[in-house]
């Protein structure tokens, strides 16, 4: 994971470690059950983690943050935030129990205490959170109407407590009828490799 330390050089050592062992837990469990695609869990450093961390370059999460991961999979965006962030609080939420089962298994090998994992609906969780996060896991407006309700009144960040997701592609229409209250960025203000040419972040302030 040698493009972690490119781009985040101020990681501990026990963070390097818990990032140096995910490439093995995941390929692991990806013989077992298929949570990342075959050809691309070689890319797993790049095109997954580093993906991620796009959000801690857009906001450093104070210490007692409350963060829900909805639709997390494997543990995407969720479990390199969390190794990232040790002291954040995440929960990972998937409706998928097989995927979730993966992220559960990965925290707990790499020792993250700052992790709960679910297997729900969102529409089922009632707790209150300072920031959703999300990879591509549905429309931006679905995703709004199904957590809106999740999102805290107390802030703590730089930023208003909203919805950060990382997308692809044209997302105009999508952003359209938030453009007053969205921030879109391109991670190739981040990142210089060429995977990062059609990635976005997108943050929507919900508070």
């Amino acid at each position: 994971m040698k493009d972690i330390e490119t781009y985040f050089p101020a990681i501990t050592a026990e963070q390097k470690k818990q990032f140096d062992a995910l490439q093995g837990l995941y390929a692991d469990w990806n013989a077992k059950i298929n949570v990342i695609s075959r050809k691309d869990i070689d890319n797993l450093s790049l095109h997954h983690v580093l993906h991620s961390l796009a959000i801690a370059k857009y906001i450093s999460f104070v210490p007692g943050t409350r963060i829900m991961d909805v639709g997390t999979g494997g543990g995407f965006p969720g479990i390199p935030l969390a190794i990232f962030f040790p002291g954040v609080h995440f929960l990972l939420l998937d409706s998928i129990g097989k995927k979730i089962k993966v992220a559960e298994a990965v925290a707990k090998e790499i020792g993250l205490s700052n992790v709960e994992v679910m297997h729900a609906r969102v529409e089922d969780e009632k707790r209150k959170f300072h920031f959703i996060v999300s990879r591509a896991v549905m429309p931006l407006p679905d995703l709004i109407r199904v957590t809106r309700k999740n999102i805290a009144t107390d802030q703590m960040n730089a930023l208003p407590n909203g919805i950060i997701c990382l997308k692809g592609g044209d997302l105009t229409a999508e952003i359209h009828p938030y453009k007053k209250i969205a921030d879109e960025i391109s991670l190739t203000g981040y990142f210089t490799e060429p995977f990062f040419q059609t990635k976005k972040l997108v943050y929507v302030s919900l508070s």
